[in-house]
């Protein structure tokens, strides 16, 4: 008989997770068949890497995550980096510009004016969350760069601050606003890239290592940070060149990281291009054709909670809804097939 191998794998995984030969058995031992099981990996890891592994990556990494994760958890890890270093400059410059070490500065001052940054930030968040709250699930790559391309916007408004001793409330309320949509809109989307990256029905373990890998990123970003922060300390030049090297890097690292990913699920901007590209080319694109062709920020006209004009009206269409979903009021639904 010729050779019979079965294998195992997850959809997009790189290594199989088992493959088992079904091989005779010799006349000594009644010549029938059986299994013989070769698990999925190149040798046994050392114990401290294995360790080191379990406690950055996933159980039964790489089978237990899609394709794409390890690429983008590096790109990730990257920019959590550089963010964290920045994050120590831009502090040292908002503290200083409260009037902490000053002798004339108030803690009454401070308070209040720490008081509004904070409050017109969860104000913000809270008018964010109810116009963009349903849509950033299936918008997560789009509002993953998204929120931190608003993040770089709250850093470099918080190191402005200082400068513009007139416009310092409104400057550090708006970092503050645009720091709590990056908290919103990152929270978010992260729910939905940790449920794409799980192939096992283990969403926890992925959302856990993560949390791992950016308490080591945090950590290791502070010693960087305060070394950086130390040696800036007083000269403006050298903190202004080394904040914006640093935020291009972080733009590029998020770029990339958002480029890495492949989403399998459909949403308005993938079904386009997945038909499009079916009528155009008469077979359907891959996932990765369809990635690599789609918007990485958020369309303008998603970002308004209306129309502009009456030549502007957008068709909703729902596939598949519950009967009980179907609300037949005046002008909002037009068809049903």
């Amino acid at each position: 008989m010729g050779d019979v191998v079965l294998t195992e794998l997850n959809v997009g995984a790189v290594q199989p997770i088992c493959t088992a030969d079904l091989v005779r058995n010799s006349e000594e031992d009644g010549g029938g068949l059986k299994f013989r099981f070769h698990r999925g990996g190149k040798g046994t890891a050392p114990g401290s890497f294995k360790s080191l592994k379990s406690a950055f990556l996933p159980e039964g990494y790489p089978n237990s995550v899609s394709a794409d994760y390890l690429q983008f958890q590096i790109w990730d890890t990257l920019q959590g980096l550089s963010t964290y270093i920045r994050s120590m400059l831009s502090t040292q410059a908002l503290l200083g510009a409260i009037g902490v070490g000053e002798t004339k500065a108030t803690v009454v001052g401070a308070t209040f004016q720490w008081f509004l940054r904070d409050f017109t930030g969860m104000l913000g968040g809270i008018l964010f969350t109810l116009i963009q709250g349903s849509n950033l699930d299936s918008n997560a790559k789009q509002w993953r760069l998204a929120a931190d391309l608003l993040n770089d916007m709250g850093m470099l408004m918080d190191l402005l601050s200082p400068l513009f001793p007139g416009s310092f409330l409104p400057i550090l309320c708006i970092g503050s606003i645009a720091r709590s949509i990056t908290g919103v809109a990152s929270g978010a989307t992260r729910a939905a890239l940790t449920q794409h990256f799980a192939l096992r029905q283990n969403a926890a373990d992925v959302s856990a290592k993560e949390g791992s890998q950016e308490t080591a990123a945090t950590m290791v970003g502070m010693l960087f940070g305060m070394a950086v922060a130390r040696i800036t300390a007083g000269n403006d030049v050298a903190m202004w060149t080394s904040f914006l090297a640093l935020t291009f890097f972080h733009m590029y690292a998020n770029y990339r990281a958002v480029r890495s990913l492949c989403l399998t699920s459909l949403n308005s901007n993938r079904t386009w291009l997945l038909l499009e590209g079916f009528t155009s080319r008469k077979r359907v694109p891959t996932p990765q054709e369809v990635s690599s062709m789609e918007n990485v920020l958020p369309h303008p006209s998603s970002l308004l909670p209306f129309k502009l004009s009456r030549s502007q009206t957008r068709w909703s269409i729902s596939l598949g809804s519950r009967i009980s979903f179907i609300k037949p009021q005046a002008g909002h639904v037009h068809g049903c097939y």
